[in-house]
């Protein structure tokens, strides 16, 4: 009888045995260290996800105990509430304008960056400082400042002999400027751009110049094709956030003149801490959580008829 450390299947179950407590030692290294953000994921997303949507089939004023309505809340926001539907038509016009003005003025910014002259890098930084004040408060002081009845843009109206308005108080114009205020916080999706821009080869340009090619030439054959995996990164990226557009309306307009600003996130804040019908909130949010997802998945299927990918040899 051949003894165990000669056995051939012996070793290998050995072998095995040590190789599964090797990777279960493994697991569990790497599951503490990932154990503050499961732990916070949990408690701070799925969790409140979880007890918002029991909320939103309730009636919550967040002083006494929640009571079971089943479905009125939806019933009521698609059936009988006006400020619901002037706040997504908002919201939709908002994102509908804003989003593709910031990608294409954010992607021509990227394109003179991309040419390499001195300083570049200092001007990058510069164009995405407003992505990260854009919503404070002193960003509502300027803006307000610059589009008030005695601001900067009245004044230099002035000049030329045009009357200004309270722009903010004109109801068509408020949301102009809420636009502008967005788009001009292009930092983010231009940093993205710049950085796509630097991995298309070089060579494919200077192939393109023998040919004859001229810049325009260039940009809709070379560079539009191969940055199309990229502008469909930020389309997602901004479409969301523009959904979810609060601080500029909150900060600068209130929501006014006459609900023109009254974007869905301002909408449903009012609704929960100002009207304190927390378990209608929680419904809105999750139409608008739905909203989005109809977007997005829109948004994916129409990208296998224009999204490149060059690893695959063609469109996704």
């Amino acid at each position: 009888m051949k003894s165990e450390l000669g056995n051939p299947q012996s070793l290998q179950n050995t072998f095995n045995k040590n190789a599964k407590k090797r990777d279960l030692k493994q697991n569990l290294v790497a599951l503490s260290f990932l154990s503050p953000w499961l732990i916070g994921f949990i408690g701070f997303v799925i969790g409140p996800m979880i007890y918002s949507f029991y909320l939103s089939f309730t009636n919550y004023n967040m002083l006494t105990a929640p009571q079971w309505v089943g479905l009125d809340n939806y019933i009521r926001i698609f059936t009988n509430d006006q400020l619901f539907i002037q706040s997504m038509k908002v919201t939709l016009i908002f994102v509908l304008i804003s989003v593709p003005l910031k990608l294409i003025f954010a992607l021509f910014v990227a394109m003179l960056m991309n040419m390499g002259h001195r300083g570049s890098g200092i001007y990058t930084l510069i164009y995405y400082v407003p992505s990260i004040i854009g919503g404070s408060v002193a960003i509502a002081v300027i803006w307000r400042q610059i589009f008030g009845r005695d601001g900067a843009l009245n004044h230099v109206l002035a000049w030329f002999g045009i009357e200004g308005y309270n722009w903010f108080s004109h109801p068509d114009y408020a949301l102009w400027v809420l636009i502008i205020l967005v788009v001009w916080q292009f930092g983010s999706p231009m940093v993205i751009f710049l950085a796509g821009l630097r991995q298309i080869p070089g060579e494919l340009y200077e192939a393109a110049s023998v040919d004859g090619a001229g810049r325009v030439r260039k940009f809709f054959n070379i560079t539009l094709p191969l940055l199309t995996p990229v502008i469909f990164f930020n389309l997602i990226f901004q479409m969301i956030n523009g959904f979810m557009t609060f601080t500029q309306a909150f900060l600068i307009t209130e929501g006014g003149p006459v609900n023109r600003t009254l974007f869905y996130a301002l909408y449903l804040y009012r609704e929960a801490f100002t009207n304190f019908r927390m378990g209608y909130a929680s419904a809105l949010a999750w139409v608008l959580l739905v909203v989005i997802a109809i977007v997005t998945f829109i948004i994916f299927k129409s990208s296998k008829k224009w999204v490149y990918y060059e690893s695959e040899g063609g469109k996704s």
